[in-house]
């Protein structure tokens, strides 16, 4: 009998199902270490994500089969990111967990907080680096006035590349919305190209 204020835990999937959770979540998690994360940020959030209900600690930790501390620095971070809330489940004591569901949203998030920021950081210095570089073009010494020409060239590629890689993020930053538009019309424009490819 369930002690009270606790109601009894829910049944977890059935095997199959489990086979098909973990499955996911190995899936998300490499993707996330390809992007810099630790691969059970991703593991936690697609058995959250695959959930129908909100899930407690001990039946994530059950699934995952992951140790509590492992999982609540991992639940730290995600919510940080604000891909991982806590919710409240009625009869229930314990803190449930429930996903941010748009995957765009969370994209785009991370785009702006951390691609977005490394860009601007390096246009930054690319961008000064320019301007000592065309400072020296008015050394005296023949050979310093080639180098720096050389170098100036150099930089302002650099720094034209950055600006387009900078609008691109800006776009899709800015772009990001519920109904995952800019995936879909991606997703649409590469299918227009696969069809004219095969015509």
């Amino acid at each position: 009998m369930p002690a009270p204020g606790h109601s009894p835990a829910p049944p977890g999937p059935p095997r199959a199902l489990q086979k098909v959770d973990l499955a996911v979540a190995d899936a998300v998690g490499a993707l996330m270490e390809l992007w810099g994360f630790r691969r059970q940020l991703g593991r936690i959030w697609a058995v959250l994500y695959l959930s129908d209900r909100p899930l407690a600690a001990p039946e994530l930790c059950a699934r995952l089969e992951i140790s509590t501390g492992l999982l609540s620095m991992s639940l730290g971070e995600l919510r940080r990111w604000g891909v991982v809330r806590s919710v409240e489940v009625a009869g229930d004591r314990k803190e449930h967990f429930e996903p941010e569901t748009n995957v765009w949203k969370l994209v785009a998030r991370v785009l702006r907080e951390r691609e977005q920021r490394a860009v601007e950081g390096a246009l930054a210095t690319f961008e000064r680096a320019l301007h000592d570089a065309r400072a020296a073009l008015v050394e005296v010494d023949p050979a310093v006035k080639a180098a720096a020409r050389f170098k100036a060239k150099r930089l302002e590629l650099l720094v034209e590349l950055s600006r387009a890689a900078l609008n691109v993020l800006r776009i899709l930053v800015d772009s990001a919305r519920a109904d995952a538009g800019p995936i879909k019309a991606l997703s649409a424009a590469l299918g227009r190209g696969r069809r004219a490819l095969r015509a």
